[in-house]
């Protein structure tokens, strides 16, 4: 068992504006991103320059906030007024709602910019691990989106302040190492060769998918909605069955349905 960290959430306090470690999260996961997507352009095979990166990347930065917390208002939250969605300092943030705000940024900048929808996407999907390892510790640090009760075999079981005296999982660790760390990894070098078109963000789908259904067996559901079906089917598992089905179709179509003259992952191609 693992006391807690006393880690106050509030990193910065200037006067009456307070800086929240979870925010800096969010911050530092943006500036690894960048930092990732400037090593990534020096590869051959990656044809983006600074200037289009840094449009698309605005584009992706207002993806993330808005459908993060759009998400979380359709999802996991009821009976909220329309104004409450720009509430965004009360906390509240959908990894699927930041999903599809992503997407719906990189269709925009596909469709402005002449550029093949996946072509943006195979180009972001090894960039956004990075994020959600950040953010998972800013969960932690906030000691929110705990476990369940561990066994008193697991030695890395935590007391959460605000999650009573049992030692629980801690489940945004796992989340941090699987969707994060190992996700970025796995998607790194994945995509340190050509890969036909979509093959890297089905991979991006798959492992998520896979990592963050495995989690929510440990995982408290949200209270407010708590388990959709037969005591341990949840919200979670249902937002992410789809991405799981998805990322297989798109890895299939990629290298078993794509007409063979179709350039592999050279983003530089436009459609």
């Amino acid at each position: 068992m693992i006391a807690f960290p006393d880690i106050d959430p509030i990193a910065l306090q200037i006067g009456p504006v307070s800086v929240h470690w979870y925010g800096l999260m969010y911050g530092v996961g943006f500036i690894g991103a960048w930092w990732l997507a400037k090593i990534s352009m020096k590869r051959p095979h990656v044809h983006w320059d600074s200037e289009q990166f840094s449009d698309l990347f605005l584009y992706v930065i207002l993806g993330v906030v808005v459908g993060g917390r759009l998400g979380y208002m359709l999802f996991y939250t009821t009976g909220n007024s329309t104004l409450q969605i720009w509430e965004v300092w009360k906390g509240g943030m959908s990894f699927h709602g930041g999903l599809l705000g992503v997407m719906f940024a990189m269709w925009l900048y596909a469709y402005r910019n002449q550029r093949g929808f996946f072509d943006v996407a195979d180009f972001i999907a090894p960039l956004v691990p990075f994020g959600i390892f950040t953010v998972r510790i800013g969960n932690f640090i906030n000691s929110e989106l705990w476990g369940k009760v561990a066994d008193a075999s697991i030695p890395w079981a935590v007391v959460f302040p605000n999650g009573g005296p049992l030692p629980r999982h801690p489940s945004q660790l796992y989340e941090a190492l699987l969707e994060g760390l190992l996700m970025l990894i796995i998607l790194w070098l994945f995509s340190v060769r050509p890969r036909p078109r979509m093959a890297i963000s089905a991979l991006f789908l798959i492992i998520y998918g896979a990592s963050r259904f495995a989690v929510e067996f440990v995982r408290v559901p949200d209270a407010q909605i708590g388990y959709l079906y037969g005591g341990w089917f949840t919200m979670g598992m249902l937002l992410t069955t789809p991405m799981i089905l998805g990322g297989v179709g798109l890895l299939w179509w990629a290298y078993y349905r794509q007409p063979q003259n179709q350039p592999h992952n050279d983003t530089a191609s436009h459609s």
